[in-house]
């Protein structure tokens, strides 16, 4: 497996990141299977595991602590925070002093990190989400404390707008702050939004990117076809309003899986390797993060890094769904250079 150079940090990464989301109550309760499934991407190459306090309340940073056992030095190590730690995600009520991009929060949950995790530092400490209750430069300024405390080795934010990407690095140089290097947000055959803005910035601004979400939540994963009805998996059951056939949005995304599947097919690979192949020839993504709930799940995945789309496959992709479009949105009212010129978000050699 290849590494890439993390946002000019000086960490390499591997070419695939592995998520622990799914470790725990939310996907695979058994420590010891998740486990061997963090030992097996070890075994493969991967080196960058990307998890966060909310996932399963917690357990997902005991698991990969655990895991990490003897293994730590050979990890970039990243976790996140910003929600409720007190109620579980989407769930109204709460301390509202136990969540957000505070000083005072972070300060306290990245030491309950620290201690799940069974380490003395983080490599990437991840602001996973904009508060909007919060001033960037109190986050900024914390984050750079912690930061020169040693407590992490670099910090990044997830799923930020465009616009706030570039004022945070801004306020970094204004401030005389650290400024984040890595930006996390979700990129997939389904949600190309972000070749609009985030993919460019990320690239003015030479900030690694870790995709998350490369199969689109399962709908790539080859489980979810139109021949199988309404989907049985994992996600499903957790979010069914996502996977409900019978909404027009999501027709459309089946209409667009049908057709990817059968460009797949067409070019002797997988559904799964051609969704993770097109999102690591892009030249501004670093690595995409997979989220493996099982071993036979990961072990579909981590072929993904031998394969190369060719330009026809490539223009094929552009039609089933235009560049900088996500499925079933049509308010796309300008199309910049980075989405008319497909060599800017292609790599012409890996």
């Amino acid at each position: 497996m290849k590494y890439r150079n993390l946002g000019h940090t000086g960490m390499y990464v591997s070419e695939l990141c592995l998520g622990a989301m799914m470790f725990g109550a939310w996907g695979e309760p058994d420590h010891d299977a998740a486990t061997q499934i963090i030992h097996r991407a070890l075994d493969a190459g991967v080196n960058f595991i990307d998890t966060a306090d909310v996932y399963s309340q917690g357990e997902s940073e005991v698991i990969v602590g655990k895991a990490l056992k003897g293994r730590r030095d050979e990890v970039i190590l990243a976790t996140k925070f910003h929600g409720p730690m007190d109620v579980a995600m989407g769930t109204p009520g709460g301390d509202p002093n136990k969540r957000g991009n505070s000083r005072r929060w972070m300060i306290q949950e990245v030491e309950q990190s620290l201690r799940r995790l069974q380490t003395d530092w983080i490599d990437l400490y991840q602001v996973h989400r904009p508060d909007a209750d919060t001033d960037d430069d109190e986050t900024l300024a914390a984050l750079t404390d912690l930061q020169r405390q040693g407590k992490i080795r670099a910090f990044g934010s997830s799923t930020f707008p465009a616009a706030r990407m570039v004022e945070d690095q801004w306020i970094s140089e204004r401030r005389g702050l650290g400024r984040f290097v890595t930006e996390q947000p979700p990129y997939s055959l389904l949600d190309r939004g972000i070749e609009r803005e985030v993919l460019p910035i990320a690239e003015k601004y030479h900030l690694g990117v870790l995709s998350w979400s490369p199969l689109a939540g399962g709908w790539l994963s080859g489980r979810i076809r139109r021949d199988q009805g309404a989907p049985q998996t994992r996600r499903a059951q957790m979010m069914p309003a996502r996977f409900d056939l019978s909404l027009p949005a999501n027709q459309a995304k089946l209409d667009a899986v049908e057709d990817f599947a059968q460009l797949a097919e067409d070019s002797g690979i997988t559904l799964v390797h051609l969704a993770l192949a097109f999102v690591l020839q892009h030249p501004a993504v670093t690595s995409p993060i997979i989220g493996p709930r099982t071993m036979d799940q990961l072990e579909s995945q981590l072929g993904a890094v031998d394969v190369e789309l060719s330009t026809e496959v490539l223009d094929r992709i552009d039609e089933i769904v235009a560049p900088g479009t996500t499925v079933a949105d049509d308010g796309n009212a300008y199309v910049t250079e980075a989405l008319v010129n497909p060599w800017m978000r292609r790599s012409r050699t890996r």
